[in-house]
């Protein structure tokens, strides 16, 4: 039977999602399941958690629960990586807190922007460790990241190491959900091709029966007749770009240099931005957490298990049966979108069976949409870049060329809020050489061991 290694397994909530979705698979429902998180006390929640998951699908896993990444990774076939370095504190305190010194305000930065960059910046170096692990004691391993920032940490693990991964997101398959049932149409029957890259890709059919839906949303949209307040940024852009994009409007407006100025308090009411986003949602999943612990403690069990819409399961299921499956996820750009960078983190749709990973080529993206990804490659280019050779400079340069930051600050502000943002991470980010000039044959898609 396979072996199936959760890393950051105390992330309890969303572990619990990936493993009833694994338990209802009869072939997976026999597999060896190691938990595995540096905190003991989230740990010892989690694989009650886990115990309980099986119980209530009637699956009997072989379950390990284990501070040690040796004996969590040792043989594993499908490693699901869901850890966040430096929590909700210190670390997302300080991607807010700073910046705000400087009026430059957030929504989520967990993707891009100031919060993102230094989010990826102690993030690459743990699962570059992880890496030099899994190549030891599980070479053949297929790794389902999803973590965050999902485009620079799947870009620095395929270009930073052998490591078989594909980077995994919920958006796509949920975010045209609501606009179907806006016209009255059920979005399983649904079909649709998205791309771009995490978080910024793009609906570029919406199709059921055959029958294109743009025109009647856009109807519905531009009428103002379907125009929920907690959407209003993606469907402001989708009138202006012509198709929708996969990631939440509080996400998107964070993004850019349109949405959020802080002499334009004016554009935060008309969109509705809530600004400070994340944080507030750390303290209630923190809160929602403590509650499961304490049912589980308890000896409290699971009622009802839904599955989820996450893809992990499926394509674990693929792998093993070859029953195949479409996912849209993230891999690099190696001759699947025309007009991106080769070699940057893409996502696409992506089938799945006997034979692993196969992305699908899309050709060019429409010319506009394209630019806008570019304005974000160049951003996570620079980014793993810099976690990848060491050359500090750099991450200097990727928060001048982040949209959001470069609308905000002047130059001499944004090396100033670098210096404030390392000085704060302290040891959260490992020690960059001050002296790493640029090295002119790294590029960092080649696929190369760059990291020491």
């Amino acid at each position: 039977m396979s072996k199936i290694t959760l890393l950051g397994a105390g992330s309890v909530i969303f572990a619990k999602n990936i493993l009833a979705d694994c338990l209802a698979c009869p072939e997976l429902a026999d597999s060896t399941i190691a938990l595995y998180d540096i905190d003991p006390g989230r740990l010892a929640t989690s694989e009650k958690m886990a115990r309980q998951v099986a119980k209530a699908r009637g699956a009997h896993p072989t379950i390990i629960a284990t501070t040690d990444p040796c004996i969590a990774l040792e043989g594993t076939d499908y490693a699901v990586s869901m850890f966040q370095v430096g929590g909700y504190e210190p670390c997302t305190v300080t991607d807010f807190e700073i910046p705000k010194k400087y009026g430059l305000r957030q929504t989520i930065g967990d993707t891009l922007g100031i919060g993102g960059i230094f989010r990826a910046l102690r993030t690459i170096p743990v699962f570059l460790d992880y890496a030099d692990i899994m190549e030891q004691l599980c070479p053949d391993v297929t790794l389902l990241n999803y973590v965050n920032p999902m485009a620079m940490n799947t870009w620095a693990i395929l270009a930073g190491t052998n490591i078989r991964t594909i980077g995994l997101c919920h958006s796509v398959q949920g975010s045209y959900r609501h606009l179907c049932e806006a016209i009255g149409v059920n979005p399983d029957e649904v079909n649709y091709t998205c791309a771009g890259i995490n978080h910024m890709a793009f609906y570029l059919t919406l199709e059921h029966d055959g029958e294109d839906l743009y025109p009647c949303i856009f109807e519905k949209v531009a009428s103002k007749e379907y125009y929920p307040e907690w959407d209003r940024v993606r469907l402001d852009m989708m009138l202006r770009l012509g198709y929708y994009i996969t990631e939440s409007s509080e996400h998107f407006s964070e993004y850019g240099p349109w949405h959020i100025k802080r002499d334009r308090p004016d554009l935060i009411e008309q969109y509705n931005i809530p600004l400070d986003e994340y944080p507030r949602r750390c303290v209630a999943q923190n809160a929602s957490w403590d509650a499961m612990a304490a049912e589980l403690e308890a000896g409290k069990g699971f009622d009802e298990l839904p599955t989820s819409h996450e893809y992990g399961a499926g394509i674990i299921r693929a792998l093993e049966t070859g029953k195949p499956t479409v996912v849209n996820g993230n891999v690099l750009n190696h001759g699947l979108i025309d007009n991106l960078p080769d070699g940057c983190c893409v996502e696409v749709p992506c089938l799945i069976d006997k034979n692993g990973i196969q992305p699908i080529k899309i050709g060019h993206l429409p010319t506009h949409l394209a630019a806008m990804n570019r304005t974000q490659i160049n951003v996570q280019e620079l980014v793993v870049t810099a976690a990848l050779t060491g050359i500090k400079q750099h991450v200097y340069h990727a928060a001048m060329l982040d949209p959001h930051t470069a609308a905000e600050l002047s130059l001499d502000q944004i090396w100033s809020l670098v210096d404030d943002m390392f000085e704060a991470h302290g040891d959260w980010i490992p020690l960059f050489d001050e002296y790493a000039e640029e090295d002119e044959g790294c590029e960092c898609g080649c696929g190369e061991h760059h990291h020491h």
